[in-house]
């Protein structure tokens, strides 16, 4: 069968992921390979004090996404598709929409990129003995009680960025089990009844069962699309209605559908705007740890997710100094042959940075204690200023935070892990910031020839899950029908290597007392 019959007869499935920077399609056809794909770039923006999307960016930038995968497939395959084996939709996880009776948003999304609930969490984090991080969506609920905000009695129905767009497609209200989990702390197979009558005593006059969407684990019916959901997604009218939908999932299940992280001691990280580390545990962790959240897989299993808020923004925003560069010197290139170029000559940089130090805050880093973000960087007297050190800082310092909160996890719980998969856009240039990466944690890193695909990639898969599992455990079909022939491969920690980044780190910690200064500053 051609590619133009699978699409015609809807033997494909749609993944659509809303990620920082980025909104990304993927079409995958019944062999599980990507065969087109659409993007919309935004940009959240600081409004009063929150980090938000409007809700006139969400639904034109799923439209437009949309409308570049439609494109995609014209292009390629001279056809138009209108319907879909099944289709999922990710976010970016956490963060906050709050609805009324109507279905009106009563104050503006916020993101996972908000540090404004430190006393909701830590309060809900005494009361529970369980880590609540400051970007899920019950901090936001509770310092919303705290702050006595006036949409509160307003409340009906609260959701994450993926429950919502799965709402406006299949009209009902429910998120993945990995998506629920960064909502609420989980049990079993759904929230934890024991935590959900502590906030019940604690805030009475809120009922939390009543405000949560329904959980629902991978490979389960989620719903149906709509004639309303698709003709938001497609206001051209080509989508047809009827298309199954998977449980919506956070960009941290998709990442681990994407690498094939979904066993104990397997684990993947996740680097774009924000870096996460997933760990699939073996048992519960000894201790609580405000860096570390306990979330699941898209099937239930217990994970060790360390979350950074920063990753490659300022990285990002060096590429494009050169890339200027480039331009006034008259000799302009590529974007990508100037990651490139950056990326492979940072390789040759010393395994310190010599003593180049890099901080990539644009925004508050929780794990690292920081409230308020600023870029910044310093290197000793003695250092070796060269590109090579300077870029490889840079590198370094996307991943720094992200070791601060892993040592948690080897040091002091003694959690080993067999190795990580790494995907992303840092990853594309092959062997720099993985070897890095292996590096920092003295753990190895692989990735596979999809890591430049994503978790519209995974979600895709999730979709396609719900239709050809067959009764298999999503571990078991991924491993079998997805990996099992992927190609990869394997950076191994070398010892120059970690025994530099520990010492990079060492100067990145003591300069983190300077980041706090300069995030004080209000000036």
């Amino acid at each position: 069968m051609t590619i133009q019959e699978k699409i015609a007869q809807g033997k494909t499935f749609l993944g659509i992921e809303l990620g920082s920077t980025r909104i990304k399609a993927s079409l995958i056809d019944d062999t599980f390979t990507p065969i087109a794909g659409g993007s919309h770039g935004w940009e959240n923006r600081l409004e009063n004090g929150y980090w938000t999307y409007s809700l006139e960016d969400i639904h034109s930038g799923v439209q437009s996404c949309y409308a570049d995968l439609k494109r995609d497939v014209r292009e390629k395959y001279g056809v138009v598709p209108r319907t879909f084996g099944a289709m999922g939709i990710s976010a970016m996880m956490h963060g906050y929409m709050a609805f009324d009776k109507n279905d009106n948003l009563l104050v503006p999304f916020r993101t996972w990129r908000n540090t404004t609930t430190e006393k909701a969490a830590a309060e809900l984090t005494k009361l529970f003995g369980f880590n609540i991080p400051q970007r899920w969506s019950i901090a936001h609920l509770y310092q919303a009680v705290l702050n006595g905000e006036e949409h509160v009695p307003e409340i009906a129905h609260i959701t994450t960025l993926a429950g919502y767009i799965h709402f406006l497609l299949t009209g009902k209200r429910s998120v993945g089990i990995g998506e629920a989990s960064g909502m609420f702390p989980i049990s079993g197979s759904g929230y934890d009844k024991n935590m959900l009558d502590k906030f019940g005593g604690l805030v009475p006059t809120v009922n939390i069962s009543e405000l949560l969407p329904d959980v629902l684990t991978a490979g389960e019916n989620a719903g149906i699309l709509t004639e309303a959901g698709a003709k938001l997604l497609d206001p051209a009218g080509d989508l047809e209605a009827g298309v199954p939908l998977c449980p919506p999932e956070g960009d941290a299940g998709t990442g681990m559908t994407a690498t094939n992280a979904v066993l104990p001691k397997t684990g993947n990280i996740s680097a774009g705007t924000s870096v996460f580390s997933m760990l699939v545990l073996e048992k519960p962790l000894g201790g609580v740890y405000p860096e570390i959240d306990i979330v699941s897989t898209p099937d239930g299993a217990p994970v060790a997710m360390v979350h950074c808020n920063n990753c490659c923004s300022e990285l990002d925003a060096w590429v494009n100094i050169f890339e200027e560069f480039l331009l006034l010197s008259g000799s302009p290139a590529d974007k990508s042959a100037i990651y490139e170029m950056l990326y492979k000559n940072a390789l040759q940089g010393e395994p310190d940075c010599g003593g180049v130090t890099a901080c990539s805050f644009l925004s508050g880093e929780p794990v690292a204690g920081i409230e308020n973000g600023r870029p910044m960087y310093f290197r000793t007297l003695d250092s070796k200023m060269n590109l090579a050190n300077l870029f490889r800082a840079e590198i370094y310092s996307a991943f720094a935070a992200l070791k601060i909160g892993m040592d948690i996890l080897f040091e002091k719980e003694k959690v080993s892990a067999e190795q990580f998969t790494g995907h992303g856009g840092i990853f594309k240039v092959q062997g720099v910031a993985q070897q890095f990466l292996a590096d920092g944690l003295n753990t190895p890193v692989a990735v596979m020839k999809t890591a430049g695909e994503g978790g519209a990639w995974g979600m895709a898969l999730l979709a396609a899950y719900m239709v050809c599992g067959g009764g298999k455990t999503l571990a078991a079909w991924l491993d079998g029908e997805i990996f099992a022939d992927m190609e990869k491969n394997t950076a191994a920690p070398e010892e120059n290597g970690v025994r530099g980044f520990e010492k990079y780190i060492k100067r990145y910690k003591t300069g983190l007392a300077a980041e706090k200064i300069l995030g004080d500053d209000q000036l």
